[in-house]
This record gives C-alpha cells, sequence and structure tokens, in this order.
C-alpha cells in the first residue's frame, strides 16, 4: 500500500483522514466543496492547499506562495517561514492569511484555489506575530485575530483583535489584547480562528502545548471582549494527544465538525476529523457523555458527507513516475528554488534534477527534492541514472529532519564512490548548524550498462515506543521509527547501508526524497530519476 485510507467504503471513515504532515490546518466549506491550508515553513513551494468533497478524502491541488518572500530563504532556514495560516472566502474571492515570524503578516488571493495566487502584501510588518485569522463582521467590517510567539517578541499566551481595511491589506486601527492565557490556566493559547453564530463571537484555540494540550474556546458578544472560555476537547484515555488546531467546519446539510492536528513526533502533524454539537451556545467537540462539556476525539465514525456508493476512495499523491512530462505537487524543495532544479522529459518518463554547488551540510542545500511521510510504515523505491554526473557532483537518496541522513554516489576523478552522510542539526535560537559524517561503503562502483543505473531504497520502520510523555495533562507514548537506506545495482537484490532513529524537524514531520550538488562549489551535471515509488 502506498497510500493512508481513511475511508473505510461503508459510510464510516476511521482517524487520522491524513496520516501525513499537515502542520496547523485551517479548512472552509464553499458550496460542497473543502479547503484546507497548512504551514510549510521554509519549504517551497509553500502553503499546500487541499481539496475534498466529504472531509475524509482529500487532494493536493495548488500551492498558494511559489516562493518566500525575503533574499534570506534562498538558504532553508529551518523552523522559519511559513507558519499557521488561515483561509477564508469572502466576496467570491479566497483569501489566505499567513505569518512569517521574522517578518509579519501577509495575505494573499485568488478567484480560483488552483489557480494563481496574487503576491503576497504585508498587513503587518515585524517580529513576534502569528496564526493570523481574518474576519468580516455582519457590518461589513474587517479583523484580524493573532497569537504571538515568545521566542521572537517575549510573551506568549495572549490573543488580540485588529482592526482591518475593508480589502483586508492593512491594518485600521490598534489592536486589542483580549485574552490572556498567563492569568486564566490557559497557557501556550495560540492558533486562534474566529468565528460569529447566534450574536456570539467565538475564538477556537488550543492550549497547553502542542503534544500535550487540548482546545480551548472563547465568546463574547463584543468582538472585543470580555470573553469566557472552556475546555470543549481533551486526549482523556484515547491515544490522540494533543488534539491541536483546526478549524470549525459545516456540511451542507448543517452539521458541524472540527479538523484538528494531532503532532505524532517525527511523522509531524497529521489531520484528524472531530464531530461537532451545540449545547447552550458552547460547542462540544468529538465524544461527550450526557452532561458532558468537554468532549475526547473519536477514532472511528460516520463520514460527514455520505456521498454516493462507489465513490472512490482517494489521497494525496506520493508515488511519482514522472509521466506526462510533469512531477507531481508532493514535491517540496528544502528552501527557495529555481524553476530549472527540477525538469520533466517526457520523452524518457524522468525528472532531471540540476547539480548546483553543495552547501556545507546535506541539511542545508536547497535544492533536496522532497515529499512528506504518507503513513506510519512503508518503503520507498527510486531508480536513478548516473551517466550525466560530472566530477566532483554526488547524488542519492535522503532523509530530512533534525536527525538527516543521504546515501549517495560521488563521481570524483573518473570513479564512483558509495557515501553514507549523517548529521544532526543543533539550534542556537532560530539558527540551525550541522556538520555532515561522512563514511565510504563502497569506494569504486562498476556499472554494466550506459546508464550507470543504481538504485536506492527508504524503509520506515516502527518500533515499539520506549518512553512517556509526562510533560503535560496526559500522558502518551513516543513512537519511534526506523529509517533504513539501502541500494541496489538490478533494483531487486538490496544492501543495507545506514540506519538511524527518525526525528522530527524543527517543526516538521521528517520528508524523504533525492537530490544531486556539486563538491567542487560548482554547477555541475544532472541526475535523471525514473521514478521514486512507495510500496
Amino acid at each position: 500500500m502506498e497510500n493512508w485510507y481513511s475511508d473505510n467504503g461503508d459510510g464510516t471513515y476511521t482517524n487520522p483522514v491524513l496520516y501525513t504532515d499537515y502542520s496547523d490546518p485551517d479548512a472552509i466549506r464553499v458550496g460542497d466543496d473543502y479547503y484546507m491550508v497548512a504551514s510549510s515553513f521554509c519549504n517551497t513551494p509553500g502553503l499546500p492547499i487541499l481539496h475534498s468533497k466529504d472531509m475524509v478524502n482529500w487532494t493536493l491541488i495548488n500551492y498558494a506562495l511559489e516562493n518566500i518572500p525575503y533574499e534570506r530563504y534562498k538558504k532553508p532556514m529551518h523552523g522559519c517561514g511559513v507558519w499557521a495560516p488561515a483561509i477564508r472566502y469572502f466576496g467570491e474571492e479566497f483569501v489566505i492569511f499567513f505569518p512569517m515570524p521574522d517578518e509579519g503578516i501577509f495575505v494573499t488571493k485568488a478567484k480560483d484555489p488552483a489557480d494563481e495566487w496574487s503576491e503576497p502584501v504585508a498587513v503587518f510588518e515585524g517580529k513576534g506575530w502569528i496564526d493570523p485569522c481574518p474576519f468580516i463582521d455582519d457590518d461589513g467590517k474587517a479583523y484580524m485575530v493573532n497569537a504571538f510567539a515568545r521566542s521572537r517578541i517575549g510573551f506568549k499566551s495572549v490573543l488580540q483583535i485588529v482592526p482591518l481595511s475593508s480589502d483586508l491589506t492593512k491594518m485600521a486601527g490598534e489592536p486589542v489584547r483580549v485574552f490572556d492565557g498567563n492569568t486564566t490556566g490557559q497557557d501556550t493559547i495560540e492558533g486562534p480562528k474566529l468565528y460569529k453564530r447566534n450574536g456570539w463571537y467565538y475564538i477556537f484555540a488550543p492550549a497547553g502545548g502542542v503534544k500535550q494540550g487540548w482546545q480551548t474556546v472563547l465568546r463574547s458578544k463584543n468582538i472585543y471582549g470580555p470573553y469566557e472560555f472552556r475546555n470543549v476537547m481533551e486526549q482523556k484515555d484515547t491515544d490522540i494527544n494533543g488534539p491541536h488546531q483546526g478549524a470549525w467546519v459545516d456540511t451542507p446539510d448543517g452539521s458541524d465538525y472540527f479538523i484538528h492536528f494531532q503532532d505524532v513526533y517525527a511523522a509531524g502533524r497529521i489531520i484528524h476529523v472531530q464531530p461537532m454539537r451545540w449545547e447552550n451556545d458552547w460547542p462540544i467537540i468529538g465524544e461527550a457523555m450526557p452532561g458532558e462539556i468537554c468532549g475526547k476525539p473519536v477514532t472511528t465514525d460516520v463520514k460527514p458527507v455520505q456521498t454516493a456508493e462507489n465513490i472512490e476512495i482517494f489521497a494525496p499523491d506520493t508515488s511519482d513516475e514522472f509521466e506526462e512530462n510533469y512531477y507531481g505537487l508532493q514535491w517540496q524543495w528544502n528552501a527557495n528554488h529555481e524553476d530549472d532544479w527540477a525538469v520533466p522529459d517526457e520523452s524518457t518518463s524522468s525528472v532531471i534534477l540540476k547539480s548546483v554547488p553543495a552547501a556545507d551540510s546535506i541539511s542545508d542545500q536547497p535544492n533536496l527534492f522532497l515529499q512528506k511521510w504518507p503513513m506510519p510504515e512503508f518503503s520507498a523505491v527510486t531508480s536513478l541514472s548516473l551517466k550525466d554526473l560530472q566530477d566532483g557532483d554526488e547524488a542519492g537518496i535522503v532523509n530530512m529532519g533534525v536527525a538527516y541522513a543521504a546515501l549517495s554516489v560521488l563521481y570524483e576523478g573518473g570513479k564512483y564512490v558509495l557515501r553514507s552522510i549523517s548529521g544532526e542539526q543543533k539550534f542556537s535560537g532560530e539558527v540551525a548548524s550541522a556538520t555532515d559524517e561522512i563514511k565510504v561503503v563502497n569506494s569504486d562502483f562498476s556499472f554494466e550498462n550506459d546508464n550507470k543505473e543504481i538504485f536506492f531504497k527508504y524503509t520506515v520502520t516502527r518500533v515499539m515506543p520506549t518512553e512517556t510523555n509526562t510533560d503535560g495533562k496526559f500522558e502518551f507514548p513516543i513512537p519511534r521509527e526506523i529509517v533504513a537506506l539501502s541500494y541496489s545495482l538490478d533494483g531487486h537484490n538490496f544492501k543495507p547501508a545506514h540506519t538511524l532513529y527518525a526525528q522530527a524537524g524543527r517543526w516538521v514531520g521528517v520528508k524523504c526524497g533525492i537530490y544531486v550538488r556539486n563538491m567542487l562549489g560548482k554547477e555541475g551535471g544532472c541526475l535523471r530519476s525514473n521514478y521514486f515509488v512507495f510500496e
């Protein structure tokens, strides 16, 4: 199986609906269509946009951001870049607000979410404002709610409301702080989403921390408060820790649901859908016994939208055979990218990757051609042709997280040397550094064909947890995954070469992929891949 399928085919679904790192999701319904957007940090293209008809079967249809504003993102800035966005539909126009914690709050717009999005405009320039959500009231006045990043501004757990111009492109008044989680037991309240129902203003926001927190809802009759609050979903006796930030979404028949993420460490932040109901103008999310005001996440439930029988069950693409002169939307780069870094070749059903000068470490290489993990355990195999490498070029398969690794071939002085590369990112503040450890696996290959083809396999195996998180209100096991890198010259008999324990990136799940770089600091040749297939 190359994908994770949540739809059980009998009118029910099983959480998570996406076992993929779509961090900090926000979602909306427009007619019969659901659209979801997520964080992308320093990876590009950024701001992935997914589409669904039922909140269970999702496809990746576009990105709202081709590259990240600002020159510094030509290099990987791990943990920086595009944080938690919000998507809305106002006046026949889609709007995404997204934060960059070192630069400000930005807005981009589109008539069609699958088409081109506008150049981002800064609503606010400065450090520390995060997690913005726009809102237009019944009288047409526009606002934004947002949170704060202590790492950038010195404090956290505070929410504010900001009046905006009618076109949502600039502030139209002074911000008003409307909630302080530091004084109310709602530490690390963040990711706010602003709604209105029955004359009440609601702010949905998680608190307590990403891995061990809960869902809080604030309400007030005045947009500027004061707000009362209550916890509406907690982990309780389930295995779904966190349950962290997301979106209230309804169905055409008036049913309500909540889409949120769960942080599962190396695999990242995966997506769940919870039923939601209202009592006394308060939401209750998940499963709750009569009289309970705080629910718990469900594992299996009836699908939010019952579609026609025999509807296709699907998930975002994973495997790519590079056919029809394109490569799939599942691919992202490690930093801002150039269009010619990857060029599909329809005549041979392959993708050609351009060699660029090597960075100081694999983790800082901008042209890593990456995609997210699609499930808890899997293998992926790729075929690489090395015939067009030039002197000093190195090409192979890569595991990208705080703990990173690569298995690659260096072409130097007419010889092909197989090497394993590994390291671990160290962070000083928000700046990452790393030093590669290189080991020779095979000092001189000889190939039997002119394409100089080599096959790499990337395997993820989950092992039993040996630790339990006890930092927060709830305990939960910490999953561990082993990544194994192996190679073959015939595509059948693979030899193990390197293993490591997977470790999530800076706020992102581990990614896997391929790359080519030149160790002599020049633009070299190119690497051709015929496929990257999940098993």
